[in-house]
């Protein structure tokens, strides 16, 4: 007889979604030819889509929830991974089509997986995360476009990829603004992560103009709309745009007078598909920039049931930081 374990599971009821931490099975888990022993994961911006209904993040039910996991290997028929091995998963569609990291097992395919670092502990994985991973290729494709000098503006600073990209980018020595909605409440926490100067959003946009004085050398945006366009605007000659999110809008109205004038790049950043080699790359950089309590003070560690609660939270603007998910802890 299989011993039960937890998970926590999205249904829809009359168009309605409803999140329950309820026992599994293995048997009533998806194909895939890994199985893993899930010890943490982690809420992101998606999962708190999927777990209130907004955006439509899932659309086959019922469903586990859950971007990113970390935990050890159970068994892999394929022979890519050996038990024991410590693995972590972020992307490939997990959470959204395929049954993610909210389970204290999950069965998920090998090519999915990359080696946990040594030097970096589960806790520390998830508390960067697809955040985390996202954070480090927008830095990665910055110093590929060979920056003029000049300081950094990162969008949506408090939120788990901003916090992460001024805590990486202070650690490489940039000069790092950040930019928040709530400035008054985020001084603190965002100074302590490295960042030299806060700005809040309703003090610096203005009017956007095609091209507005330079100010920044680059910029990683998580906002997209208003807030990229006006920053795009201000960017210096040679200056490159780490672009990988939509929190404010899908939506860009901006001119080509940025790129044909000032030679500006606006560089896309997807971690979802990123391919393995290039996600190795960056989950070994995060280890190297990351000391064991790096990120103390962006963390929050909770078990399954916190979350409904928590990704309402979030989907309101009210969250900063990064909430880690303890599933060997009560649910």
């Amino acid at each position: 007889m299989q011993t039960p374990f937890q998970a926590l599971v999205l249904t829809e009821v009359d168009g309605k979604t409803h999140a329950q931490v309820q026992p599994l099975t293995q048997a009533e888990l998806p194909s895939g030819d890994t199985l893993v022993a899930v010890s943490h994961s982690s809420l992101n911006y998606k999962d708190a889509m999927a777990l209130t209904g907004k955006g439509k993040i899932v659309r086959q039910f019922p469903m586990v929830p859950g971007i990113d996991l970390v935990g050890t290997v159970i068994e892999c028929t394929s022979g890519a991974w050996k038990t024991g091995d410590a693995v972590v998963l972020t992307g490939w569609g997990v959470g959204e089509r395929f049954w993610g990291g909210y389970s204290q097992v999950q069965r998920v395919k090998s090519e999915w997986l990359t080696a946990l670092p040594k030097d970096m502990s589960p806790l520390q994985s998830m508390t960067l995360g697809t955040a985390g991973l996202t954070a480090m290729l927008c830095v990665m494709a910055l110093e590929e476009a060979a920056l003029p000098k000049g300081k950094i503006l990162v969008t949506g600073a408090s939120g788990g990829v901003g916090s992460v990209a001024v805590a990486l980018l202070s650690r490489l020595g940039f000069e790092v603004t950040a930019l928040t909605s709530r400035p008054e409440e985020n001084q603190e926490y965002l100074t302590k992560l490295g960042a030299t100067e806060v700005l809040g959003i309703a003090q610096w946009q203005t009017k956007i103009s095609p091209l507005a004085a330079q100010r920044w050398a680059g910029v990683i945006d998580v906002a997209g709309g208003a807030i990229l366009a006006q920053a795009l605007s201000e960017v210096h000659y040679a200056g490159a745009v780490a672009a990988s999110g939509l929190a404010a809008s899908v939506s860009l109205d901006t001119t080509v007078l940025p790129f044909i004038l000032r030679g500006v790049r606006l560089q896309g950043v997807d971690s979802v598909m990123c391919p393995q080699d290039k996600r190795t790359q960056a989950w070994e950089r995060l280890a190297t920039l990351c000391s064991a309590d790096a990120y103390a003070d962006m963390q929050r560690v909770v078990g399954l049931s916190a979350l409904p609660a928590l990704a309402a939270e979030m989907m309101s603007g009210k969250a900063h930081g990064r909430v880690v998910v303890d599933l060997k802890a009560a649910p």
